[in-house]
């Protein structure tokens, strides 16, 4: 006996969209800054820590925008990616602040 497939709504659609595209991007760019303070802080030329940190960025968004379809609540994956770009973008600042 089959069972019927549960309906997808185009809200929840357009949610996971934006939180993979929106939210993942607010991560990424919170990782790549707090990665590229971090790494020049601890002595790396400033153009190699920033490559490396894009390349790594590139990556990461990569993984994120899948996980933003594969998780199973989408709340949590929107909490996850804001607060906590908002954090590594905050510490990256912080980072930058007491180099300068």
């Amino acid at each position: 006996m089959a069972t019927a497939s549960p309906t997808i709504s185009t809200r929840h659609i357009i949610g996971r969209i934006g939180a993979g595209i929106l939210g993942g991007y607010a991560f990424v760019w919170g990782t790549i800054a707090l990665l590229h303070a971090a790494l020049y802080a601890l002595g790396m030329p400033f153009h190699d820590a920033e490559h490396l940190s894009s390349i790594i960025g590139f990556l990461l968004y990569l993984t994120v925008f899948l996980w933003a379809f594969a998780a199973q609540n989408l709340t949590r994956v929107w909490l996850i990616f804001i607060v906590s770009g908002v954090v590594m973008a905050a510490s990256a600042s912080l980072i930058q602040h007491l180099l300068v």
